[in-house]
C-alpha cells in the first residue's frame, strides 16, 4: 500500500486489473504480485530491519521473509515505477525515469532484483516499508493465495504510474473517497482491500500511518458452518451492509 499526504488527507496508490488477469480481473487493488524464486537470493544490499525482524513480524522464517520484502519492493518498482531503494543506506533515488529499461527487463523477469540492484550499485530500503496485515484465500477458491500487507510513503521525488499490462487505470485518492467509489458502485472491492482502506482512513498522516505497529494475525475468510453464501471476516457484516447493489454497478470495467 503506496501512500502520500494530500490536501485531504492521507491518499492511497490504486490500480484497477486489466479484464483479461486471471484472478481479481477488474478489480480495484494495490500494487503487488507473487513472489519470485530469485527474490530469495542472499546476495543483497540491504539497509532497515533485517530478515529475523520482519520474520517475526510476519510469523514465519528469515529466508521467506526476506523474499516477502525483496517482492514487494520489486512489484512496487515494476508496478508503478516507485523503487524503495537509494546509493547508500539512508538515501533513496528521486528519478526513477533512469532506470526504465530494468524495470521493463524485470517486469519481463529476463533480470532479478539483486542482479538489478547490483548492477546501478543501489542498496535495498527495507527500512522504507512496514508490515501491516496477512490474508489467505478461502478454500472454495479454486487460486489461492497467503498474502501479506505492506505499507510504503512515497518517496520524495519520486512518481506513481501506471505503465504497467496488469493495470488499466491508476489513481490517487483518499481512503475514504476509495470507499465511497465502492459503494457507488464505481469501484468493485475485495474484502481485504477493503479492510486495509478502511483502516487507513483511521490515520490523519502517512507519519502516523507509518508509525502503528499493526498487529498481524492471520485472516482466512470462510463460509459459516450453519451453511450460507456469505463468508465471514473481520467487519464483514459492515462490508456487506455496505455492498454496492448490483443494478449500480458500471457497466464495464
Amino acid at each position: 500500500m503506496l501512500v502520500r499526504d494530500g490536501a485531504n488527507g492521507p491518499e492511497v496508490f490504486l490500480q484497477r486489473r486489466v479484464d483479461a488477469m486471471a484472478f481479481a480481473a477488474g478489480m480495484t487493488v494495490f500494487p503487488g504480485g507473487g513472489v519470485d524464486a530469485s527474490d530469495a537470493a542472499a546476495e543483497i544490499g540491504w539497509a532497515g530491519p533485517d530478515p529475523v525482524w520482519w520474520g517475526a513480524r510476519f510469523d514465519t522464517d528469515p529466508e521467506r521473509a526476506q523474499a516477502l520484502v525483496c517482492a514487494a519492493v520489486r512489484e512496487t518498482f515494476e508496478e508503478c515505477g516507485v523503487l524503495l531503494a537509494g546509493p547508500t543506506a539512508d538515501t533513496v533515488v528521486s528519478d526513477t525515469s533512469v532506470y526504465r529499461s530494468a524495470r521493463e527487463r524485470l517486469e519481463r523477469r529476463e533480470v532479478s532484483l539483486s542482479q538489478f540492484l547490483a548492477a546501478e550499485h543501489l542498496v535495498l530500503r527495507a527500512d522504507l516499508l512496514r508490515p501491516w496485515a496477512n490474508w489467505i484465500t478461502p478454500v472454495i477458491e479454486q487460486r489461492r493465495y497467503d498474502t501479506r500487507f505492506f505499507v510504503a510513503v512515497l518517496p520524495q521525488g519520486q512518481l506513481a504510474d501506471g505503465a504497467t499490462s496488469e493495470a488499466r487505470e491508476v489513481r490517487w485518492c483518499t481512503p475514504a473517497e476509495a470507499l465511497d467509489r465502492w459503494h457507488d458502485g464505481l469501484d468493485v472491492l475485495l474484502p481485504p482491500t477493503w479492510s486495509q482502506l478502511v483502516a487507513l482512513s483511521e490515520f490523519g498522516s502517512t507519519a502516523e500511518i507509518f508509525a502503528a505497529e499493526a498487529e498481524i494475525e492471520p485472516i482466512m475468510p470462510v463460509l459459516p458452518a450453519e451453511g450460507g453464501s456469505r463468508l465471514e471476516f473481520p467487519h464483514n457484516e459492515r462490508y456487506f451492509a455496505d455492498l454496492p447493489d448490483p443494478s449500480r454497478l458500471r457497466g464495464s470495467r
